[in-house]
């Protein structure tokens, strides 16, 4: 397992939240995210083999936020 932080943007509320992580939790081989709007971050802990870190922020992005 990797962990990685995403800065993530456009979040404004806990339903923004609620979002990213669904979005990361569908992900094969994502095993946890702790998305914080106060920190506008995602702490993700993931399988580099089953997933890539690019592959997380496009998933961000295709929410509709910013992902970096």
């Amino acid at each position: 397992m990797e962990n990685t932080i995403i800065k993530v943007g456009g979040m404004s509320c806990q339903g923004c939240v609620s979002n990213v992580n669904g979005v990361l939790g569908a992900l094969p081989g994502v095993a946890s995210s702790e998305v914080s709007l106060e920190a506008g971050e995602a702490k993700v802990a993931f399988d580099p083999q089953l997933v890539s870190r690019a592959a997380l922020l496009a998933a961000i992005e295709d929410a509709g936020f910013d992902a970096e």
